[in-house]
């Protein structure tokens, strides 16, 4: 087997002594409250990475993300404020160049009572460590390592951090793929699966909502004037969850039904938020479809109103040749350095979708080793710091010593 370059081996064995560095870093990002409505939170977590990262840097940037718009409970829109995007960008005028990704949110909200990290043996447990701040330290070391290396001055490369990641990246999307579309391959730092295993295909994914206005009225005297919206849309949420089981692949989840009021009121609003995941990028055209058919039927029902919003934000990540050849060049790397993960595929779907979308071959889970995701029992493995740090490091360093092969992007539209 071949061994690790001398030069690359030393820069690697800087690593090895930073696991309380890198503890440190991410307990102190993680203590900051980043939900991804918290606009102020994910501000001060921006801001320590800029600080962290601006000594390898040639450039650091604030973008203004545009607010989200939603679909309130009571029918109307409102615009949900969004923290800043971070770009961080080193030799911007390489002849190759990386795009390095994560995001600043959390999906725990401000008034989360899951809000401070604690360390039990080699777990430490806290909102976000393992989604994804322990990834954001991983990265920062591996390319605090790669600066380290002789042919660093040959490959650039841009950290995009968007604060909108765990609510379907709308406001970020444009700036991923522009960024997609400048550099040759990708690597995101989301945790591993909790086997250790990373990822190559991903499902896409897609939330939707079904708004059903009817008609109020007394439930005693005139029940016979109401147009009962809840009724309206049982029948709607029935319709799409039979949608399951349809299309090989195609999974909808309805995930949330509000509206009505007191009892003795014909309720004359109720709302459903739906997801959808699927394998294929003409299952979106599918689905679609099949929404469209639903609501057209319900909307034409006397004195019911019904509308479709929101939209397939994640496309399918498929196996592509410049996926698995970026697979390929990983797997060297693990094995040059006696690591042990496999491969699998899976039905989660993150901002890899959307570089993927773009053209961009990129492996999306770089990050820690971690579980619980999501929850309030969320941990990662302090142990797996230094070898997904060196994991990252190595890679980049033997794209920039062309020691492994670029892979070609594909070039879809």
């Amino acid at each position: 087997m071949n061994s690790v370059r001398n030069d690359h081996q030393r820069a690697l064995d800087s690593l090895t002594g930073k696991t309380a560095d890198m503890q440190a870093l991410t307990t102190r990002l993680a203590t900051i409250n980043s939900g991804s409505f918290n606009a102020d939170g994910v501000g001060r977590v921006a801001d320590a990475l800029a600080d962290a990262f601006r000594p390898l840097a040639d450039s650091v940037d604030m973008l203004e993300t545009p607010p989200l718009r939603q679909l309130a409970d009571d029918g109307s829109f409102v615009e949900r404020p969004m923290g800043p995007t971070l770009i961080i960008r080193k030799r911007p005028h390489a002849a190759r160049r990386v795009l390095l990704g994560g995001h600043l949110d959390t999906v725990f909200p401000e008034q989360s009572d899951f809000q401070t990290v604690e360390q039990q043996d080699d777990r430490l447990h806290g909102p976000g460590v393992a989604d994804l701040k322990g990834g954001l330290v991983v990265m920062q070391h591996a390319l605090m390592t790669l600066e380290q290396s002789a042919d660093a001055e040959s490959l650039g490369w841009t950290v995009v951090l968007n604060p909108d990641e765990e609510i379907g990246s709308m406001g970020s999307a444009p700036v991923l793929e522009r960024e997609a579309r400048q550099h040759d391959l990708g690597m995101i730092y989301e945790p591993s699966l909790p086997n250790g295993s990373l990822v190559a295909a991903r499902k896409g994914s897609g939330n939707f909502q079904v708004l059903v206005r009817g008609r109020a009225a007394h439930a005693g005297r005139e029940h016979h004037l109401g147009r009962n919206a809840i009724r309206a849309l049982a029948d709607a949420t029935v319709a799409i969850d039979s949608l399951n089981g349809q299309r090989q692949g195609v999974t909808v989840n309805v995930g949330q039904v509000t509206g009505g009021g007191p009892v003795n009121i014909v309720p004359d609003l109720a709302i459903l938020r739906l997801n959808v995941r699927l394998q294929l990028p003409d299952d979106q055209d599918w689905v679609s479809t099949e929404l469209n058919r639903i609501i057209r039927e319900i909307d034409g029902r006397d004195g019911i109103e019904a509308s479709l919003h929101g939209g397939f934000t994640r496309p399918p990540k498929l196996r592509t040749a410049a996926l698995e050849s970026l697979i390929g060049s990983i797997s060297e790397c693990r094995d040059l350095l006696g690591m042990d993960f496999a491969w699998e595929d899976t039905g989660g779907c993150c901002d890899g979708n959307n570089l993927a979308a773009a053209g961009l071959p990129n492996v999306d889970n770089l990050g820690v080793v971690g579980s619980h995701i999501h929850s309030h029992r969320e941990f990662m493995q302090i142990s797996s710091f230094v070898p997904r740090a060196q994991l990252s490091a190595l890679l980049l360093m033997r794209l920039a010593s062309g020691d492994t092969p670029w892979p070609i992007k594909d070039t879809r539209p």
